[in-house]
This record gives structure tokens, sequence and C-alpha cells, in this order.
């Protein structure tokens, strides 16, 4: 029972999140000055189980601004999944990556317990390298390079 109250403040505390990045968005939109300032962040998930990966995930995609991009496995023995995020609004990466740590601590309370540094959570600007090299415009997200 006690999940099932965890999962309800959680959906009533995503959606406000939702709402509030959304007018954040379309604040931007309007505002001639405004800049998309797209990063990537290498985020190290303390989520472990299937379910919260999923709800996290789908959460960050839900979120206006931010897009979960996918996971990659631990690169040493036992060290965390890491997953890939882009912000559009990547001005200030630490306060995009401490929004990241709330929001699974909202989904998780007891991570809490085991906080992040922020400033060591890996991330780079998003860039785009241009066409490939048989002159076909590729999308930096599609290429491998």
């Amino acid at each position: 029972m006690q999940g099932f109250f965890r999962g309800v403040r959680y959906a009533a505390w995503i959606i406000k999140e939702i709402f509030v990045a959304g007018f954040d968005a379309v604040a931007a939109a309007f505002n001639p000055r405004a800049q998309l300032e797209p990063i990537v962040i290498y985020y190290p998930l303390r989520v472990h189980t299937d379910w919260e990966v999923f709800w996290f995930t789908t959460s960050i995609t839900a979120t206006p601004g931010t897009l979960s991009m996918g996971l990659r496995h631990p690169v040493t023995p036992g060290g965390p999944i890491t997953l890939l995020v882009q912000a559009a609004f990547g001005s200030d990466p630490e306060d995009v990556i401490a929004g990241l740590v709330d929001m699974e601590e909202h989904l998780r309370p007891s991570l809490r317990e085991h906080p992040i540094d922020t400033a060591a959570v890996a991330w780079e600007p998003y860039v785009d390298y241009g066409p490939d090299n048989k002159g076909a415009h590729v999308p930096p997200a599609e290429r491998m390079d």
C-alpha cells in the first residue's frame, strides 16, 4: 500500500513539473533573446529496477525540453548504468543535473541517502558536426563519429 501512495505522490509531482517546464518552454519560444543551448548529460543512474528506469526515462522524455537518448552499460564492473539525456535549455548544466537528481529522488525517496555531486556528472554541448563524408547531412544523434 505504501508503494501505491508513493506512486500517486510521484504522479502528482511529475504532472506539476511537466506543466511548469511546458510554460517555461513556451515563454522561451516567444522570447527573442532566449537561446537554445542543447547539452548532453551522462547521468549515472541510482535506480536499478526495470520499472524505476522505465518511469525515470519516461518522465524525462515527457518533460518539455528534455529527452532520454539511451542507456550505456557500466564502464567498470559494478559501476552505474549511464543515462544519456539531452536538455534543450542547458545554459546552466549543474541546474539541469540537479533537476534530474531531484526527479530520481522523487521517484525513489531513499536515494536522498546517497547524494550525487552535480559538478561531477559529465556533460557536453550538443554539436552538429555537419554533413557526413558522403555529402549527405546526417543529424549528430544518428552519426557514429
